[in-house]
């Protein structure tokens, strides 16, 4: 009789204590340590949740509201993420995590990122958002191919993508080709089933787990100059079974959804439907990823030379 791995998986629904870096990772590290408690294997938090999606982006937003989401963006490593790795190695459990990076070069881009921490405290990886949608492009720059990853983990191999990635098609695709088995769908957390349906797909198509995971907003939790522009996120998340079933959520209020996995349901729907394996036709379809990195400048540097010889020319004979 085979023995299945079994582990238990967290949708840390909350507000952040939004665009206030050092208060949201307090916050973020008390959630993780509460989740341990309960003895998760693995919690994630929603899109951008450290320190909180920017959306102002979608009113009337002004350069001093960009200019602080800047300021409390986090880069990696730093201070905030040794913060989160030592939570996550106190709660023994992995996390994943949305945050606003900043890139440590230029300090002057944000990136909406996934944070990957495994249960030892290592950061595992990172993936950035490969195309913020909308006006999310005046907030986010875009990520690339590099961090379009699997992690293999001893209960599972994770993977993870942020809202509209799921929209994309090829980017689920690429995780699935690399046999993801517990899949991290990071949403800002407003009200629309498109996050639902969205995640219940990936979950179908890929034979696997899906934490469909979203943030809350409340208009009177925001600084003054925000309340105009903050809606009401009601989070809504939700755990889902690899048949692409909920069999946790949707939740609400500020809450820890909980369920219970097993490496058997992914076998099962594996076996049915590997759309990179048994079910794919890749004499017909196929798929390029570039996993290099973006680089903006790149500098060239001549090897050292010998110094050029001269030969010595004889005299003609006279």
């Amino acid at each position: 009789m085979a023995k299945y791995t079994q582990f238990k998986l967290a949708a840390v629904q909350a507000e952040p204590v939004y665009f206030d870096r050092e208060a949201s990772t307090e916050k973020a590290c008390s959630l993780i340590r509460e989740a341990g408690a309960q003895g998760a294997t693995l919690a994630a938090f929603g899109e951008s949740w450290l320190p909180g999606y920017p959306f102002f982006v979608w009113g009337s937003a002004t350069g001093s509201m960009a200019a602080e989401y800047l300021a409390n963006a986090v880069e990696i490593p730093s201070p905030t993420t040794d913060r989160l790795s030592e939570a996550a190695r106190q709660a023994h459990m992995d996390v994943v995590i949305g945050v606003a990076e900043r890139d440590p070069q230029t300090q002057g881009t944000v990136y909406c990122t996934l944070l990957f921490i495994g249960s030892d405290g290592v950061i595992l990886g990172r993936h950035r958002k490969l195309k913020p949608t909308h006006r999310e492009r005046t907030a986010w720059g875009e990520g690339d191919g590099s961090s379009l990853l699997v992690y293999d983990r001893p209960y599972a191999r994770i993977s993870g993508l942020n809202c509209w990635e799921h929209n994309m098609v090829l980017p689920g695709y690429a995780l699935m080709a690399q046999g993801t088995q517990i899949h991290v769908a990071a949403w800002p957390g407003m009200s629309t089933s498109r996050h639902l349906f969205l995640s219940r797909a990936f979950a179908s198509q890929s034979g696997a787990y899906v934490i469909d995971v979203g943030a809350l907003l409340s208009p009177d939790r925001v600084p003054d100059k925000y309340k105009d522009l903050a809606g009401s996120y009601p989070g809504e998340s939700c755990v889902i079974d690899p048949r692409g079933e909920i069999m946790a959520g949707p939740a609400q209020g500020e809450t820890i959804l909980m369920a219970e996995c097993s490496m058997e349901r992914i076998f099962s729907a594996k076996s049915l439907c590997d759309v990179a394996g048994h079910y794919s036709r890749p004499d017909v379809f196929q798929l390029h990823v570039n996993r290099s990195p973006h680089r903006r400048v790149v500098t060239i540097q001549k090897p050292e030379q010998e110094p050029e010889k001269f030969e010595t020319i004889p005299d003609e004979p006279t």
